[in-house]
């Protein structure tokens, strides 16, 4: 019997500043192409601090993204961060599958800051931990939280399929394209409100954390500075020219706020150092819409001394440039990364 392959979903990475949508089609030889690929601007009181205080405004961005993209794929599939996703790697006592299903919640209300009745658990099994233990993964998100982003999708008129969390499907993203890595690499998700921390060790994701800390800080800080209406800030921070404003006269903004993400981002890691057995970065690789602010990979150079590079999502997925125009692709690319991640999941997994 031939196995009917799987439904893939539309990536649908629902963010503070804009939505993202990605479709992907697989290909024989583990390949993916590229069927959709596309953004909307959401304005910033739709979703504040990843909740979602203003449904309409996202709902009509999504149905616009839909529409225009004439997207027929009824599966989507979306993720979610911040304080509503608790992420722990947590020791048990070596169990069989079904003794694991029957008492994970009990074992997970000792982690878990929330009543066990009002959050969505899952959970995977790393391996044996020597002795008598074993790890497991346990991943735990409020339900209103849940229920929030799938009503969005499902009042655009499409199917919630999976609901995972940013950092992993920033790690399918990465592993797609640039492969397993065998270092200790960090992915920095730099989004408009929240960064996004996935450190992965030979292979295995080791480590977890969201930081209040995004693209909404160079934003402000230039509004502040220049007494700029956040439009044009915003223009300014992506290198646009603003009447008499140019690129050069933020950067000093864009490289003061950049040092603050960076000490940010410096006191995670050395706590990920402080408590495991890794000592070391070897690598950081960025994404989000806020990975190409101008001296960014610099800053955090000089700052770690590690290689920092800039993530391209569709490094290895086809497309064709009769299509989809390859500077739009490059200048969105990091913003995208999140909605890859996804679109590589099908329905079920």
């Amino acid at each position: 019997m031939f196995r009917k392959r799987k439904k893939q979903v539309v990536g649908c990475d629902i963010g503070s500043s804009a939505v993202k949508l990605v479709e992907l089609k697989p290909l024989k030889n583990g390949e993916f192409q590229l069927l959709h690929a596309a953004s909307a601007e959401l304005s910033p009181e739709a979703i504040v601090d990843g909740a979602i205080m203003d449904s309409s405004l996202v709902v009509e961005a999504l149905s616009h993204l839909i529409s225009e993209n004439n997207i027929r794929n009824q599966f989507f599939g979306t993720s979610l961060s911040g304080h509503s996703v608790i992420i722990k790697r947590i020791p048990l006592p070596s169990m069989t599958e079904a003794e694991l299903s029957e008492s994970i919640q009990w074992e997970a209300e000792q982690y878990i800051p929330f009543d066990i009745n009002d959050v969505n658990l899952d959970y995977v099994v790393l391996g044996e931990s020597g002795g008598d233990t074993m790890d497991v993964l346990l991943v735990a998100v409020k339900k209103d939280r849940i229920a929030d982003y799938t009503s969005v999708i499902v009042q655009a008129g499409k199917q919630p399929a999976l609901v995972d969390v940013d950092v992993f499907a920033l790690q399918n993203a990465y592993e797609i394209n640039y492969g397993v890595p065998s270092e200790t690499v960090a992915l920095v998700n730099v989004g408009a409100s929240v960064m996004n921390i996935n450190v992965v060790h030979q292979g295995a994701s080791v480590f977890w954390r969201d930081v209040a800390f995004g693209g909404n800080q160079y934003t402000e800080a230039i509004q502040r500075e220049l007494n700029l209406p956040r439009e044009d800030a915003e223009r300014l921070k992506r290198g646009e020219r603003v009447g008499e404003h140019s690129l050069q006269n933020v950067l000093g903004i864009l490289n003061s706020v950049s040092e603050d993400l960076a000490a940010e981002l410096q006191k995670t890691v050395d706590f990920f150092v402080a408590t495991s057995s890794v000592d070391r970065l070897d690598r950081l690789v960025l994404a989000g819409g806020s990975a190409q602010v101008l001296n960014l990979d610099e800053v955090l150079k000089d700052r770690f001394q590690v290689a920092v590079e800039v993530m391209n999502p569709f490094r290895n997925i086809r497309y064709s440039e009769s299509e989809f125009d390859p500077e739009w692709i490059n200048r969105h690319a990091p913003a995208m990364s999140v909605a890859v991640g996804l679109a590589v999941r099908a329905v079920g997994d």
